[in-house]
């Protein structure tokens, strides 16, 4: 018969070995991560920091045997990380995306702007850790829709500023037309005074109240017209200024969708560059320090 205490004695060798190898595992994998930020080696760090991505990205593995409990280890220093990483992989992005432009927001986190020209617009924010692009998705899709309508010969904006500019058309017929109102208003009130004034059968008294409630509805249409006629000068200016402003966002989308076709040719060749760039920047790095080592 077995003792009890022989039961823990090997119960505790059990877990001293297991937690000695989990220990001796962390270890390592700090060690390589020190050794692989002491030799800026990029590559190895992006391995250590997500190892299924990089299986899943690189190697193409099916089965992905990742450790995550050791890549928690250093989940506080994302932001450190971020900022080590950043200098290769920004200049890698330069030279794929040479009208992005990049602004460091604080430790490791960058957003970026689409273009160098006045009015350029803030695009998204930079995911160094993952090399990805995390567009704003209202400007992304105004960049997309105006490749959509190129086929069309129409720009993003064309037709609110025709609603706009018709609006404006409208407007400026109630101001040109004043003067009409205005002799249709006196022509109206004399008639409302002749109207009152005659004298009439008790039995067409009806009729002509009927006759005078029309002539005063209409004289009432009339000034409500006068009232928007006054409020036409600002409204039109503010459609003005709308439409300067969606002419401006046009323009500098025309500026955008130019800068893609110059690099890329279209729009879908640029999404595909998005889709892969993880995949790719990881293998301009591998070349890279392939390179640096045939050199030496």
């Amino acid at each position: 018969m077995v003792s009890t205490s022989e039961f823990e004695l090997t119960d505790h060798d059990t877990a001293t070995a297991t937690v000695i190898q989990a220990v001796a595992n962390k270890s390592h994998y700090l060690a390589t991560l020190h050794r692989a930020l002491e030799e800026q080696d990029d590559r190895l760090v992006y391995r250590l920091i997500n190892s299924e991505k990089y299986a899943r990205e690189i190697q193409q593995a099916r089965h992905i045997s990742g450790d995550p409990s050791n890549e928690m280890l250093v989940e506080d220093l994302a932001d450190e990380l971020s900022s080590f990483l950043s200098e290769k992989l920004i200049t890698f992005l330069r030279s794929r995306y040479p009208f992005f432009y990049f602004e460091e927001v604080g430790t490791g986190k960058y957003q970026f702007f689409f273009g160098n020209w006045w009015g350029r617009r803030l695009f998204g924010n930079l995911d160094v850790l993952n090399v990805k692009f995390n567009f704003d998705e209202i400007e992304y899709k105004k960049l997309r829709r105006t490749f959509e309508l190129e086929s069309s010969q129409k720009r993003l904006n064309s037709s609110k500023i025709e609603q706009l500019s018709v609006q404006n058309d409208k407007l400026q017929e109630l101001i040109d037309s004043q003067d009409e109102r205005d002799q249709q208003k006196a022509e109206l009130r004399e008639q409302i005074k002749r109207t009152s004034s005659e004298k009439v059968m008790p039995w067409e008294a009806g009729k002509q109240r009927e006759e005078k409630q029309q002539l005063v509805d209409r004289l009432s249409q009339l000034t409500d017209i006068d009232e928007d006629a006054n409020n036409a000068y600002q409204e039109i200016r503010q459609n003005e200024n709308r439409i300067l402003e969606l002419s401006k966002e046009d323009t500098l989308l025309g500026y955008e969708k130019q800068s893609i076709v110059a690099k890329f040719g279209n729009f879908e060749n640029f999404e595909k560059q998005n889709d892969a760039l993880y995949r790719d920047y990881i293998a301009n790095l591998i070349a890279t320090r392939e390179q640096v080592s045939a050199d030496e």
